[in-house]
C-alpha cells in the first residue's frame, strides 16, 4: 500500500501545475486510488440510492411539524422523478435507485402502471418501526434483517459495474431517530445533537429535544454507545439500518462512497461502530445545514468536500459532489506530466 501510495502521489505531482495546487482534488484522486488499488482509478456507472422508511414516533407529531404521510408521498415523488434528487442525478448523469425499506403504505396499489419501476426497489421489513417512546422501534431479528438487505442490494449493484455509491434516505422523523445514535455513540448532549429536521420552529424543537431526552433516558443509550445493533433496536429506523447494511457491503466490495448529510452520516457512525476502517473509503459530500452534523464529522475526523447550507437529505449533497469526483479522477488519468508536455517543472536550488 506503501509502494503504490509513492506512486500516485508522484504521479500527482508530476502534472503539468505547482504541487498541491489542485487542493482536494489531489487528496481525492489519492484517496480513490487507494481504494482501487491502481494507479488508474475510474468511477463508473456511479449511482445514488435512497432508503425510505417511516417511524412510529411520527404519529406523536412530537418530533416532526409533517405528518408521517409525507414518506409514502415523497416515495412517490423520486419514482415520478419530481425532487430534487431526481434533477441532480439527472443533470449528473447519476443512476438513481429508491427503496422501501419500511414505508406504512403499499405501493402496488399506488404507482400508475405507466411509470417505469425497473429502479424502484421493494425491500419492505415492516410498515414503518414502533413508537420508540414506548417500546423498541425494532427488535433484534428486524435490525438484522434489515442491516443484510441492505448488504444484499449493494451486492447486487456492484454486478451492474457501479463503483461509486451514495446513500440518501427519507422518513418522517428519521433526523430524531439520527440525533438519538449521534448522541449514544459521540456522547453529545442531546441539544447538541438535535436539529430542525423538516423545519420545525423555536417552539418545536423544544419539545423534540424534550422529546428525545425523554426517549434517551427510557432506553439508558448512554449504555449502547458501542452497541450499534442494540442501538438501531431501540430507536432506528429502517432506512437507518439498511443503509448501515450498504455501506458495510460497499466498503467490502471497495467502493467508492460518497457521504451525504445528517441522517446518512449517523447510519455511517453505525457503520462505523461495526467496521472503523470503513472511512477510508468514504468520500464526505457536504457539510449539512442541520445541527450537529459537523460535530459527527469533527467526531469521525473528517473533512467534507462542500458547505453550501444544504439540509435536504435524499442524497441530494451526493449527487452534487460526484462531479467534483469525477473530475478527481479525470486530471489523474488525463493530465499530462511535465515530460509529456515538455515543460520546465520548478527547478530545485
Amino acid at each position: 500500500m506503501d509502494i503504490l501510495k509513492n506512486r500516485l502521489q508522484k504521479k500527482i505531482d508530476q502534472k503539468t501545475k505547482p504541487i498541491g495546487a489542485l487542493g482536494q482534488l489531489e487528496t481525492i484522486a489519492l484517496q480513490i486510488g487507494l481504494i482501487q488499488d491502481t494507479e488508474k482509478p475510474t468511477i463508473q456507472s456511479p449511482a445514488i440510492i435512497v432508503f425510505a422508511g417511516d417511524h412510529g414516533i411520527a404519529a406523536t407529531g412530537l418530533v416532526n411539524p409533517y405528518p408521517q404521510s409525507v414518506t409514502a408521498q415523497m416515495v412517490l415523488n423520486f419514482i415520478e422523478g419530481g425532487a430534487a434528487i431526481n434533477v441532480f442525478t439527472r443533470l449528473n448523469a447519476i443512476e438513481l435507485y429508491v427503496v422501501d425499506a419500511g414505508v406504512n403504505i403499499d405501493f402496488d396499489s399506488m404507482i400508475d402502471s405507466s411509470i417505469d419501476t425497473t429502479r424502484f426497489i421493494q425491500a419492505k421489513q415492516s410498515m414503518g418501526t414502533n413508537n420508540y417512546l414506548e417500546i423498541n422501534a425494532m427488535n433484534n431479528q428486524q435490525v438484522v434483517q434489515a442491516i443484510e438487505a441492505g448488504k444484499k442490494i449493494i451486492n447486487e449493484i456492484v454486478l451492474k459495474g457501479i463503483n461509486c455509491i451514495g446513500f440518501g434516505e427519507m422518513g418522517i422523523g428519521n433526523s430524531a431517530a439520527a440525533a438519538l445514535i449521534m448522541s449514544a455513540i459521540t456522547q453529545l448532549p442531546i441539544e447538541e445533537c438535535t436539529g430542525r429536521g423538516t423545519g420545525v420552529n423555536d417552539e418545536q424543537l423544544a419539545v423534540k429535544i424534550k422529546t428525545l431526552k425523554t426517549v434517551y433516558s427510557k432506553h439508558q443509550l448512554n449504555e449502547s454507545a458501542q452497541e450499534p445493533y442494540q442501538l438501531l433496536s431501540k430507536v432506528g429506523g429502517y432506512e437507518i439500518a439498511m443503509m448501515t447494511g450498504a455501506y458495510l457491503a460497499a466498503f467490502n466490495n471497495r467502493m467508492v462512497i460518497v457521504v451525504d448529510g445528517f441522517i446518512a452520516t449517523a447510519a455511517l457512525l453505525l457503520a462505523h461502530q461495526i467496521e472503523p476502517n470503513i472511512v477510508q473509503n468514504c468520500i464526505f459530500a457536504h457539510t449539512s445545514g442541520e445541527q450537529g452534523h459537523q460535530k459527527m464529522l469533527h467526531y469521525l475526523g473528517v473533512t467534507p468536500l462542500l458547505n453550501l447550507g444544504m439540509r435536504l437529505g435524499e442524497g441530494t449533497g451526493s449527487a452534487i459532489a460526484m462531479p467534483i469526483i469525477r473530475s478527481a479522477v479525470a486530471f489523474l488519468n488525463e493530465m499530462a506530466s511535465f515530460e509529456q508536455a515538455a515543460v520546465s517543472s520548478k527547478s530545485v536550488q
